[in-house]
């Protein structure tokens, strides 16, 4: 019989699954109002059907799911890698404020695991099939919890130089959201089978970065116990400067002026879509404006620079990366990165990094002692992947451990996808802590990989379940590090001369 759960805004009936009940696209908060923070949901009356997904947030479409671009062989390969992203169409919408459960029983108190989709602060769903919960629940007997929330400009538009508090306007109405949302785990999650004493937030890439900055969020503490990034380190915010100035820019590409704020209310959802996209976020040497902004109130600081947020203190975390993340990042738009050679190198690098060829051929060589046999595509990936996501990774563990026990690890199998080129690419972990078959246009359609999903689904419950996932915790002396490949080890202070060419480097910002 499908089951009925008594929540504090009413009833809700989800689905009996083969091996979990799900309850998908209840609703946590009422329909947002533009630029200002969520209201908890009002309750209704009878019982509501959660067997469906709610709305995703509205955003730029991906190519790769794009109806427009369905015949387009330019996107096939990107499309293939993809494979299994969105299972059931689901609409887009601003009202978009919905959370899904998967549980074994409504009974108990099992660990609760709650998940922040990828996809940058600009794109993804909690609807997505390579996140679906059931068989981490299923396999685990945890909780799991994901959501929609507002993301790119109708989520980090900041407005507050530009007289959007006097206007009843916040900034980082997209953290407050997922904010209300843990809000909404705290109370109700115990009527699904949970622990409100015992909730994990986990997240990759732009999930991941949620994380950190719920670690620096002062009115996140106490709704989560445990928290894991994937590929997702994020140590500085958006500055506030930057922020006012691409709020400016949207503007004036919507025609409007400091004085009019009021309008934004009546302008078409995908005009202003549009200005989100002349902003060209996330597009090569864009530095990043569509994110957390340090606002002195939600977000006091920048989460992880020079040291961890005191928000932060006491909470275990579990973070890491895999180790060639930029080859489905950038080699969809840019397969040449296959084909570099060692010329290549060093202009391509300083152009990645920010820095000069000299210091990038500097970089190179530093990599080149330590692989002397890989090719100049292999080497350029292990550099550009540490730079943009590794090295941060260990900043954030370096920082965090100081006041907390860290556990990190970097995940380095192979996928024989695409003949091998794409080594251990960003997106790899997300079957093997999710279903190992969630997403074969990243593992490929063997069983290779499969006790490698095994280890660390488990690994990962292990930690939500007792904040530690089964080896050594990180400290800036030992650097403990598990290496997860087709066999497990755990290494002290792996790559450390790598690591030691990368913090020479200027900070990203």
């Amino acid at each position: 019989m499908p089951p009925i759960v008594e929540t504090t805004s009413g009833r809700v009936r989800g689905a009996a699954e083969p091996r979990v009940l799900a309850f998908r696209g209840i609703p946590y908060a009422n329909p947002p109002r533009r630029f200002r923070a969520a209201e908890p949901v009002t309750p209704w009356a009878g019982v509501r059907d959660a067997t469906a997904y709610g709305a995703q947030a509205s955003q730029l479409i991906f190519n790769f799911l794009d109806p427009a671009l369905a015949n387009d062989p330019a996107i096939e390969p990107s499309r293939d890698f993809h494979r299994g992203v969105e299972e059931v169409p689901v609409p887009y919408s601003e009202d978009c404020l919905f959370l899904n459960v998967w549980t074994a029983s409504v009974t108990g108190s099992r660990p609760v695991m709650v998940w922040l989709h990828g996809g940058g602060f600009a794109s993804g769903s909690g609807s997505w099939g390579w996140w679906a919960g059931d068989d981490l629940a299923a396999n685990q007997d945890v909780v799991v919890v994901n959501l929609n929330h507002r993301l790119n400009i109708f989520g980090f538009l900041s407005l507050d130089e530009l007289g959007g508090p006097a206007a009843g306007l916040s900034a980082n109405t997209g953290m407050g959201d997922i904010l209300l949302a843990l809000r909404w785990v705290r109370d109700n999650i115990a009527r699904f089978g949970g622990d409100p004493n015992n909730v994990t937030i986990f997240g990759q890439s732009g999930g991941g970065m949620k994380v950190t900055t719920l670690l620096a969020m002062p009115a996140a503490q106490g709704l989560f116990h445990r928290a894991i990034a994937q590929s997702g380190p994020l140590l500085r915010a958006v500055p506030r400067a930057r922020a006012t100035a691409v709020a400016e820019r949207a503007l004036a590409h919507l025609g409007l002026n400091r004085s009019q704020l009021a309008a934004l209310d009546s302008v078409p959802t995908q005009a202003l879509l549009s200005a989100f996209a002349a902003a060209n976020e996330g597009g090569p040497g864009v530095l990043r404006q569509y994110a957390p902004v340090i606002d002195g109130t939600t977000l006091p600081a920048d989460p992880f620079h020079q040291a961890a947020p005191p928000t932060a203190a006491g909470i275990p975390l579990l973070i890491g990366a895999t180790s060639e993340e930029v080859t489905s990042l950038q080699g969809f738009r840019d397969p040449a990165i296959f084909n570099l050679t060692e010329a290549d190198l060093p202009p391509r690098l300083a152009g990645f990094c920010g820095i000069s060829e000299a210091e990038a051929t500097e970089l190179v060589a530093a990599y080149r002692a330590a692989r002397p046999g890989v090719s100049a595509a292999k080497l350029y990936a292990a550099i550009a992947s540490d730079r943009q996501f590794g090295h941060g990774s260990v900043v954030e563990a370096e920082l965090q451990s100081a006041h907390a026990p860290v556990f990190a690890y970097r995940l380095t199998w192979q996928s024989p996808v695409r003949g091998g080129r794409m080594g251990a690419p960003h997106n790899l972990c997300l079957p093997l802590v999710f279903g190992r078959d969630r997403a074969p246009g990243v593992t490929g359609t063997g069983t290779a990989h499969h006790a490698l999903a095994g280890a660390m689904q488990t690994a990962w419950a292990a930690f939500a379940r007792t904040g530690n996932p089964g080896w050594a915790a990180f400290d800036t002396a030992t650097r403990a590090t598990k290496i997860f490949d087709s066999s497990c080890t755990v290494i002290h202070d792996p790559a450390r001369a790598e690591r030691l060419a990368q913090a020479a480097l200027p900070p990203r910002l």
